[in-house]
């Protein structure tokens, strides 16, 4: 569905007749559609009873499970969520000498209008750029490769997808080419993410080396019946080096040195995507993995010999016809266990490195979408705990953190697009604290979201943040890890305090007096500025005579064109004055998420009943 859609919308923009006449609002109103009659068709293939044990399609590539299936559900319907967020730019004519021409308004393309098209001089350099029909192929692309991975069951099918998902992403990061700071986070994420497919195919390639296997199945076979020798040190370790690459590509600490600067740097529609979309599918595909090697080895009974090595005894009882009794074999099995102890052991020691990196270095930042990097490698500690533990409870947890974890950062992400449209008027930014300073009494709605999101981000209760957190510390105070769960309600303790910094700057009046100035300012609108100035100076603009009154925010909306040109004067057009309109379903979107989170107390049993189902799967079949 979605490769035939691809297609389609690859040929609509190569003809000239249609691009022409459709604008490129369409193309992102579409891929939304595309998302969602997808997902519809996902959800309706579900009554196949076959499904709960899984389905093979593809000569043994993909393979369909009911947990695959419900996330590849899920992943469409958050997609289309994101896709609403691209903002409609409505475009005004500047006039100066000349005719006057009546204002018209332009929703995408500029050349979609050939009467406006005529009279429009745009110098190259500043013309109005969208990017909406990149961003929708791009996403579709990315899409596509996520829900192929969470179904992967082979090591080629794998890495195909892998790839096809992180080359979307990539381009994405350097989506705004006119951005200095998003080519270089593109960049720095293409160099690192190439080092982690680096790992994966060499994992992938040791252990077809090793064993002449790629399919799944049969590696978990090979897994069950195995002695430890020279095949399955490598067969351990290419596992190992391919874990190390997923954790590397959704940011676990000690690998998430990329994650805060490219975050930062890129736009937030992006970014948006990028804390979301890759990690779903990597954790899925992890899911998989890791609970198939641990049931394997979960079966089995863990011996000390006499020499005090680790042994695995795993027994099959066998019928022995020649003295009609029943007997144990004592079968293969010692590398069961020990790939699911240096599995176990790696994922612990990467959760609790998350946890206390992504707490005590987020406490120091400035930047919202840095200390939002810092957050997200801290909810990825409580996820690997719950995947490390490996029970029916953990996967549980684990299922229904990953829900509300990205309920939560997509309500937080599109409710920080709002504000930058209101505050800004253009497609800037938010990227300081400061900036959100007064928001509360300015637009209250959008700060008491905020707020609210914030507040379950950080485990506040009754909201469906605090009980993601209690169910995996839960499961990992039954399981036994003390340890690891006194480290993680420390450090949910002490991230509390930089939401709460985010919320006590929305609520602070500003008392900064706002001076409007006598003239209009020039360019106000087009200067963006400096890549690393302050959210004060960012807004001065150095042209401008009045830059005193200028820099002071926030400032009012100015009716004017940012060329200094009142609206009745007549004139010929030579630019366009950009505002950003808030569309109603991105307000619609905020509020029901806003309310999802704030009130799943009342009717928590609809996401509760899917997560255990699915986690009951995993082990009963």
């Amino acid at each position: 569905m979605i490769f035939i859609s691809i297609l389609t919308l690859i040929v609509a923009k190569a003809l000239p007749s249609l691009n022409s006449n459709l604008s490129s609002i369409y193309f992102t109103r579409i891929s939304a559609i595309i998302f969602v009659y997808a997902g519809v068709l996902s959800f309706n293939s579900l009554y196949i009873q076959s499904i709960g044990s899984g389905i093979g399609i593809y000569s043994g590539l993909f393979h369909v499970t009911q947990v695959s299936h419900i996330i590849e559900v899920f992943l469409l319907i958050i997609g289309s969520f994101i896709l609403i967020a691209w903002p409609l730019i409505q475009t005004t004519p500047i006039y100066k000498g000349g005719t006057k021409l009546n204002n018209k308004n332009i929703t995408g393309n500029t050349s979609s209008t050939a009467s406006v098209e005529r009279e429009i001089l745009l110098d190259t350099n500043t013309s109005n750029i969208n990017y909406s029909t990149d961003y929708s192929l791009i996403v579709l692309f990315s899409t596509m490769g996520a829900t192929l991975l969470i179904s992967s069951s082979d090591l080629v099918s794998m890495y195909l997808s892998i790839e096809l998902q992180s080359f979307g992403v990539y381009v994405l990061s350097t989506l705004y080419r006119d951005s200095e700071s998003s080519t270089s986070a593109g960049l720095k994420y293409f160099l690192l993410g190439g080092l982690s497919s680096c790992l994966i195919l060499l994992g992938a390639g040791l252990i077809y080396a090793f064993t002449g296997l790629t399919n799944f199945e049969s590696i978990y076979s090979l897994i069950s019946v195995n002695e430890i020798n020279y095949i399955s040190q490598g067969l351990s370790l290419g596992l190992i080096l391919i874990i190390i690459g997923f954790l590397f590509k959704i940011a676990a600490a000690p690998l998430h040195n990329w994650s805060p600067d490219v975050y930062d740097d890129t736009p937030t529609i992006v970014t948006i995507w990028l804390t979301i979309m890759p990690k779903i599918s990597i954790l899925i595909l992890l899911l998989e993995l890791y609970t198939q090697i641990g049931f394997i080895g979960g079966l089995d009974s863990l011996i000390i010999n006499t020499n005090g090595y680790a042994e695995i005894l795993n027994t099959i009882t066998t019928l022995n016809i020649n003295s009609n009794i029943f007997t144990h074999q004592e079968i293969g099995g010692a590398n069961a266990v020990n790939s699911i102890y240096l599995i176990k052991n790696l994922l612990l020691i990467s959760s609790l490195l998350s946890l206390i990196i992504g707490t005590v270095v987020g406490l120091s930042q400035t930047r919202i979408k840095r200390l939002l990097a810092y957050s997200t490698i801290s909810h990825i500690g409580f996820i690997l705990l719950a995947l490390a533990i490996n029970t029916e409870q953990s996967i549980d947890s684990l299922l229904f953190y990953i829900i509300q974890y990205t309920i939560t950062n997509l309500n937080v992400f599109l409710i920080i697009i709002a504000l930058s449209y209101i505050i800004n008027h253009n497609l800037k930014d938010i990227r300081y604290i400061s900036e959100l300073k007064g928001q509360f009494f300015l637009n209250p709605l959008l700060s008491l979201s905020l707020s609210i999101c914030l507040f379950s981000m950080a485990g506040i209760p009754p909201l469906i943040g605090f009980f993601s957190k209690q169910f995996v510390l839960y499961s990992a105070i039954q399981s036994g890890y003390y340890f690891i769960a006194v480290i993680a309600i420390i450090v949910s303790v002490v991230s509390a305090s930089y939401y709460l910094k985010i919320i006590k700057v929305l609520h602070q009046e500003n008392v900064t007096p706002i001076l409007p100035s006598p003239y209009p300012v020039q360019g106000s609108l087009s200067n963006q500025g400096t890549e690393e100035s302050g959210p004060l100076q960012s807004q001065v603009n150095n042209n401008s005579a009045n830059s005193t009154f200028a820099a002071l925010i926030p400032q009012p909306p100015i009716p004017l064109s940012p060329l200094g040109v009142g609206e009745g004067r007549e004139g010929r057009v030579t630019g366009l004055n950009k505002k950003i309109l808030l569309t109603n379903f991105h307000s619609f979107l905020i509020s029901s998420l806003t309310l999802s989170i704030l009130l799943f107390i009342f009717k928590p049993s609809l996401i509760l009943n899917s997560t255990q189902l699915l986690s009951l799967s995993l082990f009963n079949f």
